[in-house]
């Protein structure tokens, strides 16, 4: 745990847990439903394993996580009081979808969005057996450029390597375009019409491609409405 604020506040003591670097966004993987050190360190992929280590004993430790060996590997899983951050987790990311600027370009990451768009697909609603969706940053140097995901009726994969399988669609985008319609600011139709992608396919699975995730829990926030320029601000 870090440095006491030496306050009795609740909010402080909770915050000597919780407000150092990296420490909730592994608290917001499990609640994502990561289970196992790798599927943090892939929601997570710009921490170092060795600090993932020490935030998750310091979150085992608060009685935050519990820390359950099984035959062939560790499990992470919240405690009670661990679930309880959950809607906090979610009210702290759907302000920051209110009320945070603009994405730098350094805030752009193809790992955590192919992800993140993993996790949340519906696999009942894909086509049956095997499907694979190429994505195409056309913005982006390899060999970060080209990814696959790999859809079952059992499991979904995310490879950034050439799995090998036939291609039922591919996504072309800017990678900024695609997180804006990840995170709900543009919707798949408006992205296509605009230009931010393009979808390459049998017309029948390019038509069906949104369809196969679901929403990003952010991606139904309300945005404010802009602020009207003043009349006369421009003369």
């Amino acid at each position: 745990m870090g440095a006491s604020y030496r306050q009795f506040c609740p909010v402080a003591k909770a915050m000597e847990l919780l407000d150092e670097r990296w420490t909730l966004l592994v608290v917001r993987e499990l609640v994502a439903g990561s289970r196992h050190f790798n599927e943090l360190r892939r929601g997570l992929p710009r921490m170092s394993p060795t600090l993932l280590s020490k935030r998750l004993q310091q979150l085992v430790a608060a009685g935050v996580v519990e820390r359950r060996p099984t035959d062939t590997e560790v499990q992470y899983l919240l405690t009670q009081a661990g679930r309880e951050l959950e809607p906090i987790v979610v009210a702290l990311g759907a302000w920051g979808v209110r009320w945070i600027g603009e994405l730098g370009d350094q805030d752009l990451d193809p790992k955590l969005l192919l992800w993140d768009m993993r996790r949340h697909v519906d696999r009942a609603a894909a086509p049956g057996g095997r499907t694979v969706i190429r994505f195409a940053f056309h913005d982006v140097a390899r060999p970060l450029r080209d990814w696959w995901l790999v859809i079952t009726p059992e499991d979904v994969d995310v490879c950034d390597d050439d799995p090998g399988h036939e291609v039922a669609v591919t996504v072309t985008a800017s990678l900024r375009g695609l997180i804006r319609v990840w995170l709900g600011e543009l919707s798949w139709s408006d992205g296509l019409r605009r230009g931010e992608l393009a979808i390459e396919g049998p017309q029948a699975l390019r038509r069906a491609v949104p369809s196969w995730f679901r929403s990003n829990v952010f991606a139904t926030v309300a945005r404010p409405e802009p602020v009207p320029e003043p009349v006369g601000a421009r003369a």
